[in-house]
């Protein structure tokens, strides 16, 4: 498309010179070439920017640095350009309803219209699949299970017996739904498993990444609520509950019996000690170690986890610890000499 076609779509503004300037896919500003679109968002990607071949970039408006490509002005380049991308991906993969003829369906499965089972598909009795829902090959769907609407999972999912998965849900590659939770008791100096009895439950519109597992509940349910989005790597235990829109990045692990308020953000490699809980809109710094309940809205940074108030003004005492310790030298140099 012309950098005018892309512009109206995105909201944009495009000098007249450059309006007629043919794009045709994106890139990044270190490896695009012509007839690529890219986009800057932060000033550390400035250097980047001079040296871009692209033929286009969106930057915010009023930006007016030298630069190799025709700029197009936008209010966000990081939103324009995730807009326009979707013009440009290619289009999804179909899956035609129908089994394969190497799945395996045991007694009592339900299967609603134009659902899709792929390759060696294994679904045990009582589970039920509603309509349009996608499982890919390799996929292991336990006894009464339930699936609901427009669901996409991907291969080699497992979910495991009685779970219950929400309408539009996705499920990336090898994710792990209801093994048990880690739970045991030392008696007579050995380690006896206590039964994982409960559940996993998970709302609509959830998206949990490649590898991640959550575990049942020991009793009643480990809880993913509408709306919340799982990273890959990410363990969740027993009884935890998740609100609604939060987002749980890459290489967290949360033990048992910890409740996830709404709309929080736990960065990459946070763990969450167990019966603790994290209020709505809470932001967790990444590989933070949070030991205590923490209230709504608040900000933590470290190990352990702190206020970020509090984290900066330790910070700042550390960095000068040094400059104390000469200073007390010092003292401690003139007091002796005072004693001779």
């Amino acid at each position: 498309m012309t950098l005018r076609e892309a512009a109206e779509i995105i909201g944009g503004r495009v000098e007249p010179e450059y309006s007629d300037l043919e794009i045709t896919g994106p890139a990044s500003l270190d490896d695009a070439g012509s007839g690529d679109f890219s986009f800057y968002g932060s000033p550390k990607y400035l250097k980047s920017l001079r040296k871009c071949m692209a033929t286009a970039c969106l930057v915010p408006e009023g930006f007016d640095e030298d630069m190799g490509p025709a700029p197009v002005f936008v209010q966000s380049p990081a939103k324009a350009f995730a807009l326009l991308l979707e013009h440009f991906a290619p289009d999804p993969v179909a899956y035609p309803p129908g089994v394969h003829p190497t799945a395996v369906l045991a007694e009592n499965v339900q299967l609603a219209k134009d659902v899709h089972l792929g390759a060696h598909v294994v679904v045990e009795s009582g589970a039920r699949i509603g309509k349009g829902s996608v499982i890919s090959a390799g996929c292991y769907i336990g006894h009464h299970v339930v699936i609901g609407e427009d669901c996409l999972i991907h291969p080699t999912v497992t979910i495991l017996e009685r779970s219950k998965i929400g309408d539009r849900v996705i499920l990336h590659p090898s994710v792990v739904i209801g093994s048990d939770g880690f739970g045991y008791e030392l008696r007579d100096g050995r380690q006896q498993k206590i039964p994982q009895t409960g559940i996993v439950e998970i709302g609509d519109d959830v998206e949990i990444g490649a590898n991640t597992t959550v575990d049942r509940a020991r009793f009643g349910r480990t809880r993913i609520l509408n709306g919340t989005k799982i990273d890959n790597l990410v363990q969740i235990g027993h009884n935890v509950t998740i609100g609604e829109n939060s987002i749980l990045c890459a290489q967290v692990g949360i033990s048992g019996s910890t409740k996830v308020g709404n709309s929080v953000t736990l960065a990459g490699k946070v763990g969450v000690n167990g019966h603790i809980e994290i209020g709505d809109g809470a932001i967790v710094s990444a590989m933070a170690g949070v030991t205590k309940s923490v209230p709504p809205k608040e900000i933590l940074v470290g190990l352990p986890a702190r206020p970020m108030r509090e984290f900066k003004e330790n910070f700042v005492l550390l960095r000068n610890i040094n400059k104390l310790y000469e200073r007390v030298k010092v003292l401690e140099d003139r007091l002796a000499g005072a004693g001779e």
